[in-house]
């Protein structure tokens, strides 16, 4: 075996292959529910205790310690708790949690039974993206199977520990993967997020103490009651523990979802799936999805981990590795991400609103031939009035390809302004961008 391929650590994703590997009885051949029955016998607190070693930090982009926020949860107050799994995966380049829940559903609904019982919680909602058709299918079909088998609903296993699962389809809209737009729609409101505080582990859902998970989070947790806090500990680093499902795309020969120990290199994972497409030389690539700052062929072993990358100047966020080579651009790169910026804008905010409305025509306008210097300085501008100024983490992550890009790519916008590299828009697309 190649040593490179020695850096795959299949854990969440080891069952994918598997024939049928989304039916319940090949995960129970597979230790599935074997973690379920050996939690309902511990104390919920000795749970939480054991995510709290374990090091396990959020797979949804933030890296928030797991097992603290489940501890936020106050107990003993009277009111309902709930789960909610944040499965809304709409950011570009991010491919992972749709992946999991069509392979390996029933890993998740383990780690939500588990995860309940933890915090005390009668009743969970998997939030999912509306365009995500067959795996919202396929994950009701094993939430049916679980309730067959009595791992789901009243007295699961003669626990005494009742649970009801609820999948619901959102509308399809980008905001709602932040969480507490995705609880506003969860309660059948406009998707829009909340003032902060109060927050939502103590009042989410339903003004009840609530925790919300990422897919990969929550199915982390049956590895971890399984195998203990320290085999987890053994991969990744020491604060960023555990393996990752790395979703590499573009100018790669085999793009795909690549589970890793957290601290791998790009140049690891490239040569993992088989080295740059033919031609093609790195130049730029988003350690974390669109929303994260670009970083460069200089930063080929900068490892990716949740310290690493923010010393690098970004942002480790959901590991959607996205791959561009010196044949593409990176000024119309980031006029793509802005446009999807500016059309997933809930608009509740008027940085967020007016900042990505502006920004994508200031690139339409540079792109077709018609910029001018002062375009780059009303681009950061209109960074800087966004940053840490919007209601929520989508203006902030609007930002980072538009500052990022401008840092190592200059040259590139001022080849668009001073007309050495050709317009890539038409006049027609530069209506209304003055």
């Amino acid at each position: 075996m190649s040593d490179v391929f020695r850096k795959l650590t299949p854990v969440l994703t080891k069952r994918w292959l598997s024939p049928e590997a989304w039916r319940i009885d090949t995960y129970e051949q597979l230790d599935g529910y074997l973690a379920m029955r050996k939690a309902l016998q511990a104390h919920p607190d000795d749970l939480i205790a054991l995510i709290k070693d374990s090091g396990l930090r959020g797979r949804g982009g933030a890296g928030f310690p797991t097992g603290m926020k489940w501890a936020f949860i106050p107990q003993n107050d009277g009111k309902p708790h709930y789960l909610v799994v944040n499965a809304d995966e709409g950011e570009p380049g991010t491919c992972k949690d749709l992946p999991l829940m069509m392979n390996d559903p029933h890993s998740l609904i383990e780690g939500i039974i588990i995860a309940c019982y933890a915090i005390r919680s009668d009743r969970a909602y998997v939030y999912i993206r509306g365009e995500a058709v067959h795996a919202a299918r396929r994950l009701r079909h094993a939430v049916d199977e679980a309730y067959a088998k009595g791992y789901l609903g009243e007295n699961i296993l003669g626990s005494g520990f009742n649970l009801d699962l609820v999948i619901h389809s959102g509308a399809g809209a980008y905001i709602c993967g932040e969480e507490t737009a995705l609880l506003d729609s969860l309660e059948g409101f406009r998707g829009q997020p909340r003032l902060r505080p109060p927050f939502p582990a103590t009042h989410g859902l339903y003004a009840c103490p609530t925790v919300v998970n990422n897919v990969g989070t929550i199915a982390s947790v049956p590895y971890i009651v399984l195998g203990g806090a320290d085999w987890w500990k053994s991969m990744g680093t020491e604060k960023s523990s555990g393996p990752m499902i790395y979703s590499l795309s573009g100018r790669i020969n085999n793009p795909g979802q690549y589970e890793c120990g957290m601290g791998i290199t790009l140049r690891e994972l490239i040569e993992l799936a088989g080295g740059m497409q033919p031609g093609h030389n790195l130049r730029f690539w988003t350690p974390g999805g669109s929303s994260t700052p670009l970083l460069t062929a200089e930063h080929l072993d900068v490892p990716l981990d949740f310290e690493s990358v923010a010393a690098a100047g970004s942002i480790l966020g959901t590991t959607a590795t996205q791959i561009f080579s010196d044949q593409d651009c990176p000024v119309y790169a980031t006029y793509r991400w802005m446009e999807f910026y500016h059309h997933e804008s809930c608009g509740k905010c008027t940085p967020c609103r007016e900042g990505n409305f502006w920004m994508a025509r200031v690139y339409r306008r540079i792109l077709s031939g018609e910029g001018t210097y002062e375009d780059l300085d009303t681009l950061l501008d209109a960074c800087d009035n966004l940053l840490g100024r919007a209601f929520c983490g989508l203006g902030d992550g609007a930002t980072s390809p538009v500052t990022s890009s401008l840092k190592y790519f200059k040259q590139d916008y001022l080849d668009y302004i001073e007309g050495r590299t050709a317009p890539v828009l038409s006049a027609k697309q530069l209506v209304g961008a003055h």
